[in-house]
């Protein structure tokens, strides 16, 4: 059995995307096993440290994560970046030339406050970019309409600082002719953020850390539900290893790639999450 290496998205395939926690035990359990079998581990994620902290790590410590472990976290798609231990997460870095103007993240949480407080609410834990999750007692036709409205206002925002700018079709170059940020919809949130943050980023933020504590697993797996999921093996078939992307959201649209991409059956979400990592558990005798 080669060795392997997993880098995971949180929401969907680890945290329910529905209840933003890790419902199903057994992914806990599976992960703490693969973790002491020397699997390297990172989630790359949009979420914040905080989230990572309280809804991953801190059901990892109680399940029993053991010294030594080789885990990874990044926040904010490679904005944050973090080492896991028995003991949580360790020091933080932050990349703050790719945040937002502090200015226009004042002026845009007033914004939605005042004007999407009944639908959504503004991540106060992120440092590299906006974040408005959906709460949870929206419904999710309720939640789509209002996010299309807090989409626009926060693109037209964004051209109002003059600053570049992009949200679906619509393109605003700053003063340089640079296109800086992105306004990026989920299914429950939406970011707003650097063009240079993306799963890609996090990807080689992971890679730089597990280079830096050990030789690197030839064989390596990424996990997703969403197409900008996709970037990370992306990045590690452009570094030449031996990748495939299982995809727990294919409904949106399987993407064609030089690589493997892996569907669990019928399973979607975190369902689809507990069955990949079951899988490996039993390839690697754990």
């Amino acid at each position: 059995m080669p060795s392997l290496g997993l880098l995971l998205d949180v929401d969907g395939p680890i945290a329910s995307p529905v209840e933003r926690r890790i419902a199903i035990p057994s992914i806990v359990e599976d992960l703490v096993t693969l973790a002491s079998l020397g699997v390297p581990i990172a989630f790359i994620t949009g979420r914040s440290d905080t989230f990572v902290r309280e809804e991953v790590v801190a059901p990892l410590q109680r399940a029993g994560l053991p010294d030594g472990v080789r885990m990874f976290g990044v926040g904010e798609k490679g904005g944050v970046w973090f080492p896991i231990t028995s003991d949580g997460i360790g020091e933080l870095a932050i990349d703050r030339e790719l945040a937002l103007p502090e200015d226009y993240v004042t002026e845009f949480r007033e914004l939605a406050e005042l004007r999407f407080s009944d639908t959504m609410f503004f991540d106060n834990t992120k440092y590299a970019m906006i974040s408005l999750e959906q709460n949870r007692d929206t419904s999710a036709e309720d939640y789509a309409f209002a996010q299309e409205q807090a989409n626009q206002a926060a693109f037209d925002l964004l051209v109002e600082y003059g600053l570049g700018a992009r949200y679906g079709a619509q393109e605003f170059a700053d003063a340089d002719g640079r296109v800086a940020f992105r306004i990026d919809p989920t299914i429950i949130s939406t970011d707003v953020e650097s063009v240079l943050l993306d799963k890609d980023r996090g990807a080689a933020r992971a890679l730089d850390y597990f280079r830096g504590n050990g030789e690197l697993p030839t064989l390596w797996r990424t996990v997703g539900d969403s197409r900008s999921d996709y970037l990370m093996a992306d990045y590690l078939h452009g570094e030449g290893f031996d990748v495939a992307h299982v995809d727990v959201r294919p409904a949106d649209g399987i993407l064609e790639r030089p690589y493997r991409v892996i569907t669990e059956r019928d399973l979607i979400h975190d369902d689809a999450g507990a069955a990949f990592l079951r899988h490996w558990v039993l390839a690697l005798g754990g």
